[in-house]
């Protein structure tokens, strides 16, 4: 259970800052001849010489360390942060013995995000951006997508124009936006279990599969270990598909990094994860390649 810091987390919510100021930084990808095993593990020879970027996930100031790979055809990242549990299940169905069916309960996954600005020119990619922006995003997730070995390949849209299947957000300057995320083309790595009669107390809410199209480009994998998430992902430089970010050595690109979901909800205590949700980028992040 994650509640210990939960009064914490609250109060840096409900006063809008952090004890840290947080700035633009640069995550250099290195070339590699060999690509690395994405596996969770920390043993390649490609990760070797990489250099660290350390950031911080403004939510709880949790320091997220990111590595960068890259071979002619592919990019590779791995990242590691620290975590108290392993949260390996989410929204367990679990039997109501009053009413005699199965509801959903209050286990929330591990998950990390990255966030890819997709436009022409530098934009805020946070919750509370004055701009519009389309982003890539690319979510891991402990239960839904790390036991198929992906992570699940979505798009945010952020504008004033109203979807009735958007968030509605307030931005920094008081202007209303909205915020809909939905999945890339094709099948994600997961479906829900449809379950009626009675077979445990708990059981599973997902099962995984194979992703298909543009939902699958990103394979992933995270390893828990000693109280550290360490996860590897890996996708091509590019997928041809337009509603991902193409990646060529010699530009820079712009992007930011969450520990919890993006999803502009607020704190609940009665969650095994109580941020789950809460999420959003913090430092301004750019990707460059050694070449």
């Amino acid at each position: 259970m994650k509640k210990s810091v939960f009064p914490l987390f609250l109060g840096i919510l409900l006063c809008g800052v952090t004890s840290r100021s947080f700035a633009e930084q640069t995550l250099v990808a290195i070339p590699a001849t060999v690509p690395p095993v994405i596996d969770g593990l920390t043993n390649d020879p490609a990760w070797k010489n990489a250099p660290v970027l350390t950031t911080f996930d403004k939510t709880n100031e949790l320091p997220i360390m990111i590595k960068s790979v890259y071979t002619d055809k592919e990019i590779f990242f791995q990242v590691s942060f620290s975590d108290s549990d392993e949260s390996r299940t989410h929204k367990s169905w679990v039997w109501d013995k009053k009413r005699h069916f199965y509801t959903v309960g209050h286990d929330r996954e591990d998950i990390f995000v990255f966030k890819w600005n997709m436009e022409t020119k530098p934009v805020d990619l946070t919750l509370y951006s004055d701009s519009a922006y389309q982003a890539d995003v690319w979510y891991w997730k402990a239960c839904r997508t790390d036991g198929a070995g992906y992570a699940d390949d979505k798009i945010h849209v952020y504008s004033p124009t109203e979807d009735r299947n958007a968030t509605r957000i307030v931005s920094r300057s008081g202007a209303v936006m909205y915020l809909l995320r939905t999945g890339d083309e094709g099948e994600s790595a997961y479906k829900i279990n449809l379950i009626s009669e009675y077979q445990d107390d708990i059981l599973p809410r997902y099962s995984l599969r194979l992703p298909t199209g543009s939902r699958g480009d990103i394979r992933a994998r995270g390893v828990w270990q000693n109280g550290r998430w360490t996860i590897e992902l890996g996708r091509k430089l590019q997928t041809h598909n337009q509603d991902d970010i193409h990646f060529i050595p010699g530009e820079k690109y712009l992007f930011g990094v969450s520990r919890y979901e993006i999803a502009d909800r607020q704190p609940n205590a009665k969650l095994s994860d109580p941020l789950y949700g809460t999420g959003d980028v913090s430092e301004t992040l750019w990707l460059e390649f050694m070449q």
